[in-house]
């Protein structure tokens, strides 16, 4: 804490109102900053295979508190500090820690992300390597088959799907405390990401104000949701708006001619944007506008006119961060989940090209900002429609989407493998809600609506009034530190409002949501809500009546927090997946400690070969089953024991049914789980859980 000077040139401690802004200020960018450090330490012990936690305590705890310690040094607070906001603050992260902590899930059993995440980081936690190796079978056999939903087969071994930032992350909780730590980390991410929303609230907003964004944005569904499981969209979240909210404090350190004048925090903001890539592939489509401001920034550098603009300062440094971060990214891509990306080059070269693009115009706007400058200023002389055209524009795009399921029905031809496995996923989740059937629908016209279901009709108003009110203002030159969030809010909101890009049940469809669309909506609603009390406060009903202006704005933060809270307490009391892990434990028991697993059963095979691999540390396979058949050949299978046999390993056999093992030995039921899992919802809002049971059975061959 430093000191500051008073009116008489004496030095002084700061007050506790100031004490109080530069502690939210703090913890809304400690998260990021640590989460950066670990993120730079982890990806290269990873690819040289020392991922274990004693590298990763020396190293990646070091990087974090370095990266901690700059981008704290003389921290400015947050505007107009209140200590009862910075202690509302803190409650609401707490309450929301705690709660997820209490009804978090247990989703093990690889059957959707979350569980894949979870055997990733669990793989890591107790190997430190990649690729998993396939085990000894006895040989090669064209009965074998070592992939499984959530890992893909190379030719050095098994990787599995998805980017490697998540389950680094999320193996800090299974060194500290096994598989029940594991499951614990989401839920304290979530809290972490509260306190990273309220920050940039209290930046952008006003320090009171960060209390509400931080309830409604922490009792939204989604965010319940995404915290108490192993997702990636937390960590993603809190990457990019603990960046935000650096790059935020370097503009303030800037203004203020602080020590350092705000380039350490730019370039950590660069870093900390870059890193999203190595959580989620997708951001890079959330980081597109950064690279586009930071241009911008470097090109107000050339501009004459534009040099006192002392935010131009601080392009260089955040482009050389976002640069690094996004090097990390690529490299733990092509050289970690190089399948996965290959998966996703359908949607991925399109995004890729848009980068190339948006990299292009960038160089060139740079190179030519000058000559740009000095048109543009002869070409916006007297444009006085621009500013409102920007508003109407705003409100255009938001009453698109809201009309869109009138004139428009998404759909889908089942041409791929993976299309066709969805389009029966959808046409059985149909059935299951009573729907009619069309496996060739993606509900993707409805988005708007599932915003509508998350945080709620007024709180979707008052954040489209409040993007047109500041994009009315940014036209003319105003609320420049609204720029970059507006335009990374903006951006991906639209992008994923018209093509959310997974399969379109509820709650599980919500997740694109949380990394920017529900967290900025819920900024720019609060936005809204300040700005519209200030302009009531002038009317003649409200003005020198401060009572009624509170009861004003009481009522505003009730029409935001009340929705979402009764879309959220359908599901919000009831933890799903329970039990997976003693029923994994009971798993692992079973089955002898020098047993090869062969699963002789589609649906079993899909969901437990790499848990048996991770969990029990048993080598695991698949025996191919034909086209139209959920079980193999007898024949392959009792090839496959006999080599298992030839390495002095114990064959044993697992599926679904005793009936399907039944003619290779006598079988035991090794797990009988009854749990209850989240509903599949195509156009409600979840109301609820289903059930869900899963019996293993297994036997050891005879002779």
């Amino acid at each position: 804490m430093h000191r500051s000077g008073d009116s008489r040139g004496r030095t002084r401690l700061p007050s506790e109102r100031e004490a109080a802004g530069r502690t939210l200020a703090a913890v809304s960018v400690v998260p990021a900053l640590a989460l950066s450090g670990w993120l730079l330490a982890g990806l290269p012990l990873l690819l040289l295979g020392w991922f274990r936690p004693l590298p990763m305590a020396l190293l990646g705890g070091a990087a974090a508190l370095l990266l901690c310690a700059y981008g704290l040094r003389r921290l400015p607070g947050t505007a107009t500090p209140h200590r009862w906001a910075t202690a509302a603050t803190l409650a609401v992260a707490l309450g929301s820690g705690v709660f997820n902590g209490l009804l978090h899930g247990e989703q093990l059993i690889v059957r959707r992300d979350p569980s894949t995440y979870a055997q990733y980081a669990i793989w890591l936690a107790r190997h430190g390597s990649l690729p998993i190796p396939m085990g000894n079978f006895g040989g090669p056999d064209p009965a074998l088959r070592f992939d499984s939903m959530g890992v893909y087969v190379t030719d050095g071994g098994i990787v599995p799907q998805f980017m490697a930032g998540p389950p680094m992350t999320y193996a800090i909780g299974h060194w500290l405390g096994g598989v029940p730590g594991l499951l614990l980390v989401p839920p304290v991410l979530g809290a972490l990401a509260v306190l990273t929303v309220a920050g940039t609230a209290a930046r952008l907003v006003g320090t009171r104000w960060a209390p509400l964004a931080a309830l409604v944005f922490a009792v939204s569904l989604p965010i319940l949701y995404t915290s108490r499981t192993t997702f990636s969209e937390i960590p993603s979240l809190i990457l990019l708006f603990g960046a935000m909210n650096l790059l935020l404090d370097a503009r303030t350190r800037l203004r203020a001619a602080l020590p350092g004048a705000g380039f350490p925090s730019a370039a950590l903001a660069g870093l900390s944007f870059g890193l999203a890539l190595l959580v989620r592939i997708d951001g890079l489509r959330d980081v597109l506008p950064v690279l586009a401001f930071a241009g911008v920034l470097v090109a107000l550098r050339r501009i004459p006119r534009a040099r006192p603009f002392p935010e131009g300062r601080l392009g260089l440094p955040l482009l050389i961060g976002l640069v690094v971060g996004g090097l990390w990214g690529f490299t733990g891509g092509y050289v970690l989940a190089r399948p996965y990306l290959a998966y996703l080059s359908g949607s991925l070269m399109p995004l890729l090209a848009i980068c190339a693009v948006v990299v292009a115009l960038t160089v060139a706007g740079t190179a030519l900002a000058p000559w740009i400058a000095v048109r543009a200023r002869r070409s916006l002389t007297g444009a006085a429609w621009l500013p409102n055209a920007a508003a109407a524009l705003v409100v255009l795009v938001m009453a698109g989407f809201a009309v869109r399921p009138w004139v428009q029905t998404v759909r889908r031809d089942a041409v791929t493998p993976e299309d066709r496995l969805t389009a029966d996923f959808i046409e059985k989740t149909q059935v299951a809600n009573g729907l009619a059937k069309d496996m060739s629908r993606l509900y993707y016209e409805h988005s708007l609506d599932w915003v509508f279901w998350y945080v709620g009709i007024p709180a979707v108003v008052l954040a489209t009034v409040a993007a047109a009110v500041l994009a009315r203002r940014l036209t003319r030159g105003e609320e420049f530190g609204w720029l970059l969030p507006l335009a990374v809010i903006g951006w991906t909101t639209v992008t994923t409002l018209w093509r959310p890009a997974i399969t379109p049940d509820h709650p599980f469809a919500s997740r694109r949501l949380v990394p920017i669309v529900i967290p900025g909506l819920v900024l720019l609603a609060v936005w809204g809500l300040r700005w519209l009390s200030r302009r009531l406060a002038r009317t003649r009903w409200f003005a020198g009546r401060p009572g009624r202006s509170r009861t004003a704005v009481a009522a505003g933060a009730l029409l935001l927090a009340v929705p979402p809270a009764i879309t959220s307490i359908g599901t919000a009391f009831t933890p799903v997946n329970r039990g997976e892990a003693a029923a994994v434990a009971g798993l692992c028991r079973a089955i002898p400690a020098n047993a090869s697993v062969l699963v002789a059963e589609r649906v079993t095979g899909e969901r437990l070969t790499q848990v048996m691999r991770g969990q029990c540390g048993l080598p695991t396979a698949r025996v191919v089953y034909p086209r139209g058949s959920d079980v193999p050949p007898p024949a392959d299978v009792l090839r496959l024991v006999e080599a298992v046999r030839r390495t002095g390993r114990v064959p044993v056999l697992l599926a679904a049914e005793p009936e399907q093992l039944m003619m290779y030995g006598p079988a035991t039921r090794v797990m009988s789980l009854h749990t209850r899992q989240d509903e599949r919802s195509l156009v409600d809002p979840p109301n609820g859980t289903w059930s869900l049971n899963i019996d293993v059975w297994m036997t050891v061959p005879t002779q």
